[in-house]
């Protein structure tokens, strides 16, 4: 990743641009793609939030509104209190992987070694009601795994999870990825385990200080776990489960998908299995895992980016400095917008149809929808979100 390191250690008072950052990211609207175009768009997180007040309330909603600098100041702080980080998307020291990512987190708070984030990664999932057998295993591959020199990820849930990273822990180094805030240790029993993980690896969260975790935000910690990864092991899985979403989520960014074969007797494992018959890897030993580790994802949807992350902003003075692109044109924004329907639509199909550079598509669609108009959706796509125009579609 190019561009300077918004963050800092977690001593001293946070620059102003890495402040704004965090503000973005919190303000309530502003989801993972409108950070990064606007950040694109306006050159920094602080001319970005300048710019917040001139756009209506989306749908009808709420105006949107930052919080507060103090209020950013003081999760700053209470972070640094925990021995803990920020790391933004764009610094040298993101996760690679989780950077490719069309909603890569904006921003991760990081307890323990932020440097585990960047090694190469396995995640090993399943159950939280594992059966003894189950809990066996994934210690046994997760132990295998971190003294082959693998980080294994995790989500730090009861069952296969807690399995995974005790094992792990006797091997070498394991990440835990966690739903809420890092300082609300979920399940609660679990506070130790969370602390031994900081000590010996990393612990990480999207989720500002304080958030305690709900059952929305799971899926969302899901599609971290699976961006870290070269590669998932599912390990007891129910047909309808978390697993099986951080399952899909590593296969639609062209991640290595392993499975562990159980009796087709018990519901636990129908999931596991049914991965199998769909073509992962089975597994059984850590042998069955480390020979099909690619040293990068194969291409997937979500490597297929319509706009690179952003770069930290120069200042006007530097040398070689790039000043933003312009604001975008009405007729423009007309252009764009007799594009988009109320079916979704590729940005890259867009940007085939309009003509206009990347930077400009890019400005327009942050216009659109931090007006309210567009919805960015996965897969790098928008959809209009009021109801049809009665005015001719063009060429869409």
């Amino acid at each position: 990743m190019r561009g300077r390191a918004a963050a800092l250690p977690p001593a001293g008072r946070p620059p102003a641009e890495a402040l704004a950052r965090l503000r973005l990211a919190r303000t309530e609207g502003v989801g993972p793609q409108t950070w990064r175009r606007a950040l694109a768009r306006f050159g920094s997180a602080e001319a970005a939030l300048a710019a917040l007040p001139r756009y209506p309330a989306p749908r009808g909603g709420p105006p949107l509104r930052p919080p507060p600098e103090a209020e950013a100041a003081r999760e700053w702080e209470a972070l640094a209190r925990l021995g803990g980080r920020f790391l933004f998307l764009g610094d040298p020291g993101y996760p690679p992987l989780l950077a490719l990512a069309e909603d890569a987190p904006p921003v991760l708070a990081v307890l323990g070694d932020a440097a585990a984030l960047a090694a190469p990664q396995v995640a090993v999932v399943g159950a939280r009601n594992a059966s003894a057998a189950g809990r066996r295993i994934a210690e046994e591959l997760a132990e295998g795994l971190a003294r082959a020199g693998v980080v294994v990820t995790s989500g730090l849930a009861r069952g296969i999870d807690a399995a995974a990273h005790e094992g792990a822990l006797r091997g070498g180094r394991t990440v835990a990825v966690v739903a809420g805030g890092l300082d609300q240790p979920y399940p609660p029993e679990h506070a130790a385990l969370q602390a031994r993980i900081a000590a010996a690896g990393a612990v990480v969260s999207e989720a500002p200080l304080g958030t305690a975790p709900q059952a929305r935000h799971f899926p969302r910690r899901n599609r971290i776990v699976a961006g870290l990864a070269l590669g998932v092991v599912v390990v007891e899985a129910a047909l309808r489960s978390g697993s099986l979403i951080t399952a899909r989520l590593a296969l639609e960014a062209g991640r290595e998908l392993f499975a562990v074969p159980g009796s087709p007797l018990d519901p636990r494992c129908r999931g596991a299995n049914d991965l199998i018959r769909q073509g992962a890897h089975l597994v059984e030993t850590v042998e069955d895992i480390l020979p099909h580790l690619p040293d990068a994802p194969r291409d997937g949807p979500l490597f297929r980016l319509a706009a690179p992350p952003p770069e930290a902003p120069q200042k006007p003075e530097e040398p070689g400095a790039v000043p933003p692109p312009p604001a975008p044109r009405p007729g423009e924004i007309d252009q764009v917008l007799d594009l988009i329907g109320h079916s979704p639509v590729a940005v890259d199909e867009l940007a085939r149809r309009c003509h206009l550079s990347a930077s400009a598509l890019q400005a327009i669609l942050l216009e659109l929808e931090l007006q309210g108009r567009i919805e960015s959706l996965p897969g790098a796509r928008v959809a209009r979100t009021g109801p049809a125009r009665n005015e001719p579609m063009g060429s869409a």
